[in-house]
């Protein structure tokens, strides 16, 4: 079933980029940009975690925490965040089950080729864990513009 703009976003329980525990619900009380990219150090994903990093002093003035989610380890995480000096959490879903409580672990196309992978998706989710937008069309390069509207 596919979460709708209404629904309770699901909690989970993962590692995020330091190896320690956080669930969804440690922010309860908190707006949360949760959003979902396919691979660390991509073109696409570093375009929109550098556009989120710029704006993030404005994401956190509307009140907002930032975190991403990708398929990709620890220390991958690690690597990009310092390269790309990113000033928020990373969420290490290697084994798929956040994306898939989330809906966004889909068969893509690529050349013809048929594969299971992340499908760019950004959750807003308000301080009582309700989803208040579902970002499906992210533009990269404008990502907050699309969060802030």
């Amino acid at each position: 079933m596919e979460l709708q703009v209404g629904d309770t976003a699901p909690d989970f329980e993962a590692l995020n980029q330091d190896g320690e525990t956080i669930k969804l619900s440690d922010y309860k009380g908190k707006k949360v940009v949760l959003y979902f990219y396919p691979k660390d150090n991509t073109p696409g994903c570093t375009a929109q975690a550098c556009n989120l990093r710029d704006n993030h002093t404005e994401l956190q003035q509307a009140g907002y925490e930032v975190i991403g989610v990708s398929p990709d380890g620890v220390k991958s995480h690690q690597k990009f965040i310092e390269k790309q000096e990113l000033p928020f959490t990373l969420i290490a879903d290697e084994d798929k089950a956040v994306n898939e409580k989330f809906g966004v672990w889909q068969e893509k196309s690529m050349y013809g080729r048929k594969y299971m992978g992340t499908v760019r998706t950004t959750f807003v989710i308000d301080e009582e864990g309700k989803i208040k937008d579902i970002i499906k069309k992210v533009k990269t390069k404008d990502h907050t513009g699309q969060i802030l509207a």
